[in-house]
């Protein structure tokens, strides 16, 4: 993980396995990281909390299955996010194709994954070992906490500006429609 600790591979208790299956997700700071636990279907995964495009929260994502995947979706952007590794998938078509016939793609390892290991009942976490960054590594941290709310400061400032613009052009249309009523009343 470049410029942060190496994991320690230590595994982590982050619960009773019982509990963790009623909650279905639980947020957990392991080692300064962010990590969601998942249960669906009879599986416990771990990854990133936060999604790697946009430092959504993915911990109320909903899990869908594409492409014989079992995927989080990301709420904010609806990025579709492997549980079991991570990667991000997509759907496109080949314009050079006769008809284009939509597919499902793989952008490849986007959002870091952890290993669990359950002991009877007790539920562990180990961080991932993998060194190299992982863009969700970017939300990680302190550092991540700061861009996390760059990014929402950003993006409430920009829907605060499409409010605006969609008032003022409210505004104008009814002044128009009322400049219309008026010249229409004065014409009769």
């Amino acid at each position: 993980m470049e410029g942060k600790e190496q994991s320690t591979g230590r595994l982590h208790f982050v619960g009773k396995k019982d509990e963790l299956i009623a909650a279905k997700r639980s947020f957990r700071t392991l080692e300064g990281r962010d990590i969601l636990i998942v249960y669906h279907q009879g599986i416990l995964y771990a990854l990133d909390s936060y999604c790697y495009h946009a430092g959504g929260v993915l911990q109320t994502g909903d899990i869908e299955e594409f492409d014989g995947k079992l995927c989080i979706v990301c709420p904010k952007h609806k990025y579709k996010i492997s549980l079991a590794k991570g990667e991000c998938l997509y759907k496109a078509s080949d314009p050079s194709e006769k008809p284009p016939v939509p597919r499902w793609y793989s952008k490849g390892v986007k959002q870091r994954t952890h290993g669990v290991t359950e002991t009877n009942g007790d539920v562990y976490v180990t961080l991932s070992l993998e060194t190299k960054w992982i863009e969700s590594d970017f939300y990680q941290g302190e550092k991540g906490k700061l861009e996390r709310a760059k990014t929402e400061a950003s993006e409430k400032a920009e829907k605060a500006e499409k409010a605006e613009k969609a008032e003022k052009a409210e505004k104008a249309e009814k002044a128009e429609k009322a400049e219309k009523a008026e010249k229409a009343a004065s014409s009769e």
